[in-house]
């Protein structure tokens, strides 16, 4: 009997002392788990624009010391343009519980929004969170999403055309009519153009291999086009470049990466920078504030950003005048 109550003394000791181990292994793992921010990023479509904003967002995270493969796990997905993709990679996000969501541009935005309303979703590229009914108001959300927006500034854009056509008359504008952002941006345009003496000349499309063909459309009855934030037209911008370098017709962007790509120039947003700004709100948000309290921003400083090369194509002459106004001249 001894023996036997010896033995089981050693075994439940045993018992103890591995459970013990088994207990602080798991503690640790879930401890290491507590530091991994499961950030989900979902995004409409390729172009530079809103590639470069997701790189701001990340190197400004990665600065502040969340690095991915450290303690941010990044699930990186591109609808390319997509609905039904956009919709299933949102669904997704939601059902994974990420602890956070970027969602660049409006339509990105709005497909995360309608799946959680518990998720902290930040914004960026999204031109009116409002009136896509993402926030009550851009000064207090009042819901699981803030971050930035990318109103641009439209009539001073179109001011600009005049620095390199100063007898413009009939300004070209390719949108998609479907994109909140983009009607918005319009609407803006059709305030401003009788102000500046400019008559718009609209071209919609409904699909980017339309883009080229409402570029064509302009031709002959404009003087320059203007380009304004639109996901579907700046994912097609070599085709309407294609056609104005042809035809000697000017192109001024609502952002600099069009610029960069080979519009004539803008008055704008860096988006890099952008995204950069979201991050320090998702800093914001990953230090304990909710979003709903979180004002939405502006980007805080626009420049004047002018291709060089794309005058010449164009046809344009650059006075020595208008480049000193630029922050940046591309040569």
């Amino acid at each position: 009997m001894k023996r036997i109550l010896l033995g089981l003394m050693i075994l439940g000791l045993f018992v103890t002392l591995t459970g013990c181990g088994g207990g602080g292994k798991s503690e640790s793992s879930e401890q290491q788990g507590d530091k991994q921010v499961q950030l989900g990023i979902i995004q409409i479509a390729e172009h530079p624009a809103l590639d470069a904003a997701r790189q701001g967002f990340l190197d400004t995270l990665a600065k502040n010391g969340y690095e991915d493969g450290k303690n941010l796990v990044v699930d990186y997905q591109n609808a390319q343009g997509d609905q039904p993709t956009l919709q299933s990679i949102a669904n997704k996000f939601a059902q994974d519980k990420k602890d956070l969501v970027l969602a660049i541009a409006t339509p990105s935005a709005m497909a995360m929004a309608n799946e959680t309303k518990e998720i902290p979703i930040l914004i960026t590229a999204v031109t009116d969170p409002v009136a896509a009914k993402l926030v009550n108001s851009l000064e207090k959300p009042g819901t699981n999403v803030t971050g930035t927006t990318d109103m641009n500034p439209v009539e001073k854009q179109l001011e600009l055309i005049k620095d390199f056509v100063p007898d413009v008359k009939n300004v070209g504008i390719i949108y998609n009519s479907s994109e909140i952002n983009s009607d918005v941006q319009v609407k803006i345009a059709r305030e401003a153009a009788p102000k500046l003496g400019i008559e718009l000349q609209e071209a919609t499309v409904t699909a980017s291999s339309e883009v080229m063909q409402a570029a064509q459309s302009l031709v002959g009855k404009v003087d320059a086009i203007y380009l304004p934030t639109d996901n579907m037209v700046i994912s097609s911008l070599a085709a309407v470049l294609q056609v104005a370098e042809e035809n000697k017709i000017p192109v001024i962007a609502g952002e600099s990466n069009s610029v960069e790509q080979g519009a004539l120039a803008t008055i704008g947003l860096d988006y890099y920078k952008l995204g950069s700004q979201t991050a320090e709100i998702a800093l914001r948000v990953l230090n304990g504030e909710k979003p709903q309290d979180i004002a939405v921003e502006s980007q805080k400083d626009s420049n004047i950003v002018i291709n060089l090369q794309a005058a010449e194509r164009m046809g344009v002459t650059v006075s020595d005048e208008v480049k000193t106004k630029a922050v940046r001249v591309i040569e």
